[in-house]
Formats: structure tokens, sequence, C-alpha cells
């Protein structure tokens, strides 16, 4: 059971970019360059099967990103109490309306 459980071993967005499919990698990259304009506030949290954007170190994420087979799903949080919101984006997608979706979680994240 060694190497199961991971503490304090970040995994790097390198290390984590091996798992997503190559034809998926430039949206996932790109939505990862979006998050990552919204300032210098934003942290970003590796996980096992997707990757995780934060405001601050208050942890309080904004957006959770997570690699499929032919996309990606994205799950944006506003707010303790809004409903999380599940957008499934496919390779082709256009992106610019989730773009604003995700900025506006990241203003209104507190």
């Amino acid at each position: 059971m060694e190497g199961i459980i991971s503490f304090g071993n970040k995994r790097s967005y390198e290390d984590f970019k091996k798992q997503i499919p190559i034809p998926v990698l430039p949206l996932f990259d790109s939505i990862r360059e979006f998050c990552f304009s919204l300032g210098d506030k934003v942290i970003e949290d590796i996980r096992m099967h997707r990757v995780v954007f934060c405001k601050s170190m208050t942890f309080r994420w904004f957006v959770d990103v997570e690699p499929e087979r032919e996309g990606v799903i994205i799950k944006i949080q506003k707010g303790r109490k809004d409903p999380i919101q599940t957008i499934q984006v496919k390779i082709d997608q256009e992106i610019s309306e989730i773009n604003q979706t995700i900025k506006n979680a990241f203003e209104k994240i507190h």
C-alpha cells in the first residue's frame, strides 16, 4: 500500500498533464491560462483527477476543471450558498461565454 496516500507531496501541473488526452490539452491549457489571467490571487490546486482554482489563501474555490476523453467538465462556484454550476465543454466548443462565467465567479467568491 506504499505510495497510495500522499502527505505534502504536491503534484505539479506537468505531472497532471500526462493524464489529459492529447486532443483535450489545448482546451484545458486555455482554461487554465484564463484562470491565471484573473489576477495574482489565483491559486492552483492539483488534485488526483482534476485541477481546482481558488482565490487567495482562503482556498475559496471558484472553478474545478476535470479532463474527459472529448473535452472537460467545469464546475463553477460563485458562493457558498449558491448552487454549483456544472458545464460540459467539448474540444471544438467556443468558451468565451464560459470564461465570462468563470470571471464572474472569481469576482463574486469571498
